[in-house]
């Protein structure tokens, strides 16, 4: 205890002789050597039991080695130097770019556990820099679907299809290939170059195009310029006229009397529709006869209703009187299987396709007037336009063609079915035209300018009938797919879509006078009656023992005809006195 009180005054004493402008003096004095015992003496005068023995032989009088333990204090504060790890906070800045920001952030805070990307980051992209970004995507789309969409353009004109083939490394043409072949052939290969990856070939050819296109603007040679259309004769050009000035003139009256019927208080449609629909329900089977040795295929009512006209796989054709079905005359001229038959709609002259690729046109005495020549397959069915001067054939040769009644010249070859065309049918104006086809596609023509005006897509398998209504804007139209659709031309669009038989639907046929009831015949050996109202199942025509192939309607409705594989015609009548027909137009 004396030991203790003997010590704390000679540190008083020390610490006070000390001030701060001693420094100088102490670093003097004191060697650097002393400062090692430093550590333990401040501290060990805190425990009694060894200070007494550890401050006699070691520290020197002047115990000012303890003062230089604050002299360390300042460094304490300096361990706050590695806190500069920190700065990430102050580097978003550098994502000033969307793209350029989104790919930084990544990269830069994988050690920081992703916290940008993870939702709760420090920062996010500015919504001005997002929309940059997708306004960057969608150009880029576009412009890839631009130049897609420009290499894979089929041209129209032969020699830049065999241009194409030659870029391609395809050969430019085949042994026997026709222009419309080696278009098809192109366009197969370029849809497999598309499906396998290879675009780059086909907008490097099409940039080649171009290339040698602009090239040739540049150069003194004069360019030639190849028509978009087909250049007719002046013949296709007068009947053009001439159709142009019948349709006017019809379209005027009908819709002159539909305005009439509709403001006339006198005239009821539904009342006449009622009674229409009540007639077609009673239609009962008045004749059946035996039509040929082999299967028929087609059948047609004279513009009269006098006469019948027939065709079958033999070749030949026949006529039969009314009502009676006995037969009048036979008309043999073709070498294979007859396909179709039509009756002109002016006078009782007769029109039949062939699969021998040719059309013929007969009186009905049986004489033959014109041939029509000029498809390269097969014809399939045929219809005569209401001004009776224009006959139209349809082909496997995937064209339609419109023929000169009179001088027997090919008017129009017309292309738009990628497969075989099958129907035909005009519409009662005689302005339009409508085509069907083993495409599953429908197609309306304008006959005044020859432009394709509708492509009428539902259809699921091969479009085989296809008929206008009289009423102006209905199109009904009949295929493989068992289906009846109904199509409106001012909606552009279908309409109704009938699950009309259980087999493919051979042939469809609007009421003629009408419009107030349509037929259907189908290869499941009937054909049925709908309702022009809501088309609804008004009858159904069973008696036939094998396929129905075709159908046909009086002109006043009262009697329809059916011919069949089963080799029989059938005649189904309203059995109405002659009292109570409709009076045709």
């Amino acid at each position: 205890m004396e030991v203790d009180e003997e010590n704390v005054p000679s540190n008083t004493a020390s610490e006070s002789a000390i001030g701060p402008s001693s420094d100088v003096s102490v670093n003097a004095a004191t060697p650097p050597h002393p400062i090692q015992p430093i550590i333990p003496p401040p501290v060990i005068p805190l425990s009694a039991p060894v200070p007494p023995m550890a401050p006699i032989p070691t520290i020197p009088p002047p115990s000012i080695v303890p003062p230089i333990a604050p002299i360390p204090a300042p460094p304490v504060v300096r361990p706050l130097a590695p806190l500069p790890p920190r700065p990430p906070p102050i580097r978003p800045p550098v994502a000033q770019n969307g793209e350029v920001g989104s790919e930084d952030s990544d990269s830069d805070n994988d050690d920081a556990g992703g916290r940008v990307n993870q939702g709760a980051g420090e920062y996010e992209i500015s919504e001005e820099s997002r929309l940059v970004r997708e306004r960057q995507e969608k150009a880029m789309q576009e412009l890839m679907m631009k130049r897609r969409a420009a290499a894979l353009a089929v041209p129209t004109n032969d020699m830049a299809v065999r241009a194409r083939l030659r870029r391609l490394g395809e050969p430019i043409t085949l042994f026997g290939e026709r222009e419309m072949e080696r278009r098809d052939r192109l366009r197969m290969i370029m849809a497999k170059l598309d499906a396998d990856g290879q675009l780059e070939k086909l907008m490097k050819a099409h940039e080649d195009e171009e290339t040698v296109a602009t090239a040739g603007k540049d150069g003194d040679e004069e360019e030639i310029q190849y028509p978009f259309y087909t250049e007719g004769p002046k013949s296709l050009r007068d009947a053009r006229i001439d159709i142009a000035k019948y349709s006017l003139v019809r379209a005027a009256l009908r819709l002159q009397r539909a305005r009439r019927r509709k403001d006339d208080p006198d005239e009821d449609v539904d009342a006449e529709m009622d009674w229409a629909l009540k007639q077609a329900a009673n239609l009962s089977l008045e004749f059946s006869e035996i039509g040929d040795d082999r299967p028929l295929s087609g059948c047609s009512f004279s513009r009269d209703g006098k006469s019948l006209a027939t065709c079958s796989l033999t070749g030949a054709a026949k006529l039969w009187s009314m009502p009676k079905v006995i037969k009048s005359c036979t008309l043999k001229g073709h070498t294979e299987r007859a396909t179709d038959v039509a009756y002109s709609p002016v006078h009782n002259h007769l029109a039949t396709a062939s699969a021998d690729r040719t059309a013929k046109y007969w009186n009905d005495q049986g004489s033959l007037l014109k041939t029509f020549e000029g498809h390269i397959d097969r014809l399939a069915r045929i219809a005569f336009h209401p001004s009776g001067k224009y006959l139209g054939t349809a082909s496997f040769d995937k064209t339609w063609r419109l023929w000169d009644v009179e001088t027997g010249e090919e008017l129009l070859l017309q292309e738009g079915h990628s497969r075989s065309v099958y129907g035909l049918a005009f519409h009662q104006d005689g302005s339009l035209a409508a085509s069907c086809g083993l495409d599953a596609l429908a197609r309306v023509w304008d006959l005044r300018t020859g432009r394709s005006i509708l492509a009428l897509e539902g259809h699921v398998k091969p479009v085989l009938g296809i008929c206008f209504s009289p009423n102006g804007y209905h199109l009904a139209t009949g295929g493989e797919d068992n289906t009846c659709r109904i199509w409106d031309l001012r909606k552009k669009k279908s309409m109704y879509t009938i699950p009309a038989h259980s087999n493919l639907i051979s042939q469809v046929k609007f009421e003629p006078q009408e419009g107030y009831f349509l037929v259907t015949a189908s290869y499941d050996m009937t054909a049925k009656v709908w309702s022009a109202r809501d088309f609804k199942p008004v009858k159904t025509l069973s008696g036939h023992e094998a396929k129905v192939t075709s159908v046909d309607v009086l002109g006043d409705g009262s009697y329809i005809a059916t011919v069949s594989h089963d080799r029989t015609i059938k005649l189904w009548s309203t059995n109405m006195s002659s009292e109570q027909t409709m009076d045709v137009d």
